[in-house]
């Protein structure tokens, strides 16, 4: 079985939940993307919800699924949303924002009555950090922020950490759906996420970080031998 079979598998555990008249965050990535083309299926058949997108390319997906789609500015409540992740541990820590939206991701599972993660099994981990954390900052003399940020790595004990903007294949930086910059730090294992979390969201120029800490209710991660809750 393929991941991206085991992907759709966790995304089909996290459909069932959906229930009429709901009002849903859809995450952005491919395991989303499975998410957002099964909730279609079931719109499709008959079942309305509304949902809240996390970025541009999940609202053009959730458009062509047939998913009717309102602004986080239009509702003052979000049922459920779901989403994959980068990592997740045993303690339900994340790591997201691979795909560049983790400030409008994390804004919508933060408002959430009930955030629920998607992912195949290779994704949990016994601790963070072999994937980069990204961290979102604001484009206004960002060399500097990179350097506070490099600083405070360090200073963490982060001595072999790099962190550097991310590139694009068709311009010198990938910026936002927020037009910001996106910082990718590869820090080889993470001691202490909430506390890195509080270090770097602590530096004028960051707006946020990829680490989600105590936001999943639940997380259903899809395996050879089957799907495993982790609540």
């Amino acid at each position: 079985m393929s991941a991206d079979d085991l992907k759709r598998q966790a995304a089909a555990a996290a459909v069932a939940l959906i229930e009429p008249d709901m009002i849903v965050g859809l995450g952005t990535g491919s395991t989303s993307a499975h998410f957002i083309d099964l909730l279609g299926e079931r719109v499709r058949g008959g079942l309305y919800v509304a949902g809240v997108p996390t970025s541009e390319e999940t609202a053009k997906k959730a458009s062509r699924a047939g998913i009717d789609l309102i602004e986080p500015d239009e509702t003052t409540t979000i049922d459920v949303a779901v989403d994959g992740t980068d990592e997740v541990d045993g303690r339900k820590q994340l790591i997201k924002g691979g795909g560049g939206a983790l400030l409008r991701e994390k804004i919508i599972a933060n408002a959430a009555k009930r955030f629920v993660v998607i992912a195949d099994a290779s994704k949990k981990v016994a601790e963070l950090g072999a994937f980069p954390l990204p961290v979102e900052i604001d484009r206004f003399s960002y060399a500097l922020t990179v350097r506070a940020v490099r600083e405070a790595l360090a200073g963490l004990g982060y001595k072999n950490a790099d962190a550097r903007l991310r590139a694009t294949t068709v311009g010198p930086a990938f910026i936002s759906d927020g037009g910001n910059f996106i910082l990718d730090c590869r820090l080889g294992r993470i001691a202490d996420a909430p506390a890195l979390d509080r270090a770097l969201k602590a530096i004028p120029g960051v707006v946020e970080t990829g680490l989600f800490i105590g936001l999943a209710d639940e997380v259903f991660l899809a395996g050879p031998a089957g799907v495993e809750r982790l609540t």
